[in-house]
């Protein structure tokens, strides 16, 4: 069990990351056109881009938990950093880039507000954070992964030990 709920939390931060550091592309060679293209492409982006970030960071954090809770305390650490640095991507997303993505949804690509550079740059530095943030827990959790071992000792491992 402990295997397969490594292997999820892998596969979903890693994916989770990945999709960040693609937005990040997007989003940097975005900053070289003007108001129009930029408030076009961020509608296109808010289309389905918040249903793929949520389906890749919640079971991530959630196989996280799962992995914490069934690694032995001494590679627990990374596991549990992986988890907090997955924590602050979720809580930056929550304070910053969501409710901004809401404004946005409603811009008009024909006459997007006068500050929309400012808002960018807010969204953007939020998004570095978080994707930093994603990419770091992802090579923790590979890292506590490694080491780890299940907290859980299968019964048969047991008579042995018992009969040894």
């Amino acid at each position: 069990m402990t295997r397969i709920v490594r292997g999820a939390s892998l596969l979903f931060s890693g994916l989770f990351a990945g999709f960040l550091v693609c937005v990040l592309v997007l989003e940097g060679s975005l900053r070289g056109y003007g108001a129009t293209v930029y408030t076009q492409v961020r509608l296109v982006e808010l289309d389905s881009l918040d249903k793929l970030a949520s389906v890749t960071l919640l079971p991530a954090i959630v196989t996280t938990v799962v992995l914490a809770l069934r690694t032995r305390r001494v590679d627990r650490r990374f596991v549990l950093s992986a988890l907090a640095l997955l924590v602050v991507v979720f809580v930056v997303t929550l304070v910053v880039n969501l409710p901004i993505n809401g404004d946005q949804a409603s811009w008009s690509v024909q006459s997007p507000p006068t500050d929309w550079a400012s808002v960018r740059d807010r969204w953007q530095v939020a998004h570095a954070v978080r994707t930093a943030a994603a990419l770091v827990a992802f090579v923790v959790l590979i890292v506590g992964c490694q080491r780890s071992t299940p907290a859980v000792v299968s019964r048969s491992r047991m008579r042995e030990w018992e009969t040894a």
